[in-house]
């Protein structure tokens, strides 16, 4: 099938429907792929991404965590783990915590807290290992926390996998809901659904993330109450939904809309 298309298409394309064929055959055992996914930074994803999957595990869902985040990853710390993947052959074998299979870049270097200096090539190939070369098994849910921008790693992402859709994060800011809007319209335009918009550190209303669920034809499907202990119990290397009825009551009421 790949070898048939790829007489028809670009050669620039011809490896990336292969791979994408591959990445297919390799993941075939995760019913759901679900990005969280803003051009800006600092709205909170990785907040999302972490308690998304806890809450979706504690519905009773078998559930990975992927930490897209190449150069910048940050959910290891968000989940409390220090320990290092074995990358001493393939295929690697994400960490289980709380339930949850967890691969990140911060689990393979040998000091997470040093900068990854590393070109779009390099990132690409580290997606590709997570993708093509780590043992997920079963799932219900792959939750993936993906960097901010629109080239790169969610570029990658989108071309590669055949995902259920992005949830889209953004916060009572102007310039996080216009940024979460260029993230839907890239994802539409690859041909990917948008599932829905969180307003993270909401003050009551959700305005904002009604004006990006307007301008992508999605919805709001939940807001996440600012909140100091959220970002408390994070630094602390504790998981808001665990620790918190509140926040778990948030999430979960996401978690079911998604599930």
């Amino acid at each position: 099938m790949a070898e048939e298309q790829a007489q028809h298409v670009h050669p620039s394309f011809a490896g990336v429907i292969r791979q994408k064929e591959e990445v297919k055959a390799k993941l075939a055992g995760i019913k759901n792929k679900i990005g969280v996914y803003s051009a800006k930074g600092g709205v909170g994803k990785t907040t999302v991404a972490v308690n998304l999957a806890i809450a979706l595990a504690k519905m009773g869902k078998s559930v990975g965590l992927l930490d897209a985040d190449i150069d910048c990853p940050n959910v290891p710390m968000f989940m409390g783990i220090e320990d290092r993947m074995d990358i001493s052959h393939f295929p690697l074998k994400p960490l289980e915590r709380q339930g949850i299979k967890v691969a990140s870049t911060a689990m393979i270097v040998d000091d997470a807290k040093k900068p990854i200096i590393w070109r779009g090539a390099l990132i690409a190939k580290m997606l590709g290992d997570f993708f093509e070369n780590t043992d997920w098994g079963q799932l219900d849910y792959l939750i993936i926390d993906l960097p901010p921008g629109t080239s790169d790693a969610p570029l990658s992402i989108m071309q590669l996998l055949d995902m259920k859709g992005f949830v889209l994060v953004t916060t009572p800011a102007r310039i996080a809901a216009v940024n979460s809007v260029r993230s839907g319209l890239m994802a539409k335009r690859l041909g990917k659904a948008v599932l829905g918009v969180v307003e993270n550190m909401s003050e009551g209303t959700t305005e904002q993330a009604e004006y990006v669920a307007k301008a992508l034809d999605t919805e709001v499907i939940g807001k996440i109450s600012l909140n100091k202990r959220i970002s408390k119990l994070e630094d602390e290397g504790k998981i808001p939904v665990l620790e918190d009825e509140t926040v778990f009551e948030e999430f979960k009421a996401i978690a079911e809309r998604i599930a």
